[in-house]
């Protein structure tokens, strides 16, 4: 998951973010956006799973979910 983040709240949603259940690790990123975030749900059609892959905070201005599927590693 990309976040965009209030100006000087990145360690905060992310200090926020890291205590879901879903949360594997977080980097702060430059760019369009601030923080890139791997989450992992079981089950992507779950209501569940969809509140964890948005986590509201005060100051997430914006979000865009990036499903992965398989991962290629070097042979």
């Amino acid at each position: 998951m990309l976040i965009k983040t209030d100006l000087g709240h990145v360690t905060d949603v992310a200090n926020h973010i890291a205590e879901l259940e879903s949360f594997s690790e977080a980097f702060s990123i430059s760019g369009e956006y601030d923080l890139l975030v791997k989450l992992y749900v079981d089950d992507v059609d779950n209501s569940a799973a969809h509140r964890a892959a948005n986590p509201f905070h005060p100051h997430i201005r914006e979000t865009h979910t990036i499903l992965t599927f398989e991962a290629f590693q070097n042979a």
